[in-house]
């Protein structure tokens, strides 16, 4: 079994920008290519970076608001297909799956979105939800994919390419794995208190 695994294809889906300049810069210069969506996709590309959208690989376009972007079998299949599994392996090839080797999420703001005061309708929009399925997936697959569920993870990443490349060995994946679902765990339980006041 390959413990360590390179990094080919990153998926970069983030509300926050700041403090992924430095990130996407090492990732470039080690061959990582970025498929991402929307501002995140503009932010890249502005960068300096190529980027591939995620509407040429899904063939669908951002819709109802911006509200479904990146939930489609292509990008999930990216994730979660085992690469040890032959089946999985054959249907990737059967549906043009792309492999996704890198999840970098940041969330939308829910609880900076309820401290501000704002109206139910604006709290509700900040509620992910392609981001947080992205987070779960990544880290579920953590066998095969590096999941960075937040801006607190960049550095961690960061460090892991500084020392080994493009690189990543079970014990780094399963680490922010285990964090993916701390960043889960804390988003979902501030959006229950919310709806318990509410």
């Amino acid at each position: 079994m390959a413990e360590s695994k390179k990094m080919k294809t990153a998926l970069v889906s983030v509300f926050h920008k700041d403090g992924l300049e430095e990130l996407l810069s090492k990732l470039h210069a080690e061959g990582v290519k970025f498929l991402s969506t929307g501002g995140t996709q503009k932010f890249i590309e502005e960068l300096g970076y190529p980027c591939e959208k995620v509407e040429n690989v899904t063939t669908y376009p951002s819709i109802l608001g911006g509200r479904v972007k990146t939930l489609h079998p292509k990008v999930f299949g990216g994730i979660l297909a085992r690469r040890d599994n032959e089946g999985d392996r054959e249907q990737m090839a059967q549906y043009e799956i792309p492999e996704i080797d890198l999840v970098i999420v940041d969330l939308y703001p829910f609880e900076q979105t309820v401290a501000s005061g704002a109206g139910e309708a604006d709290i509700i929009e900040k509620i992910d939800i392609g981001g947080i399925s992205l987070i779960r997936a990544g880290a579920k697959n953590f066998k095969d994919v590096v999941i960075v569920p937040s801006k607190a993870e960049y550095g961690l990443l960061l460090d892991i390419l500084n020392r080994k490349g493009a690189q990543t060995d079970i014990e780094d994946r399963r680490m922010l794995a285990t964090r993916a679902f701390g960043v889960s765990s804390h988003y979902d339980t501030a959006i229950h208190d919310w709806f318990e006041k509410n």
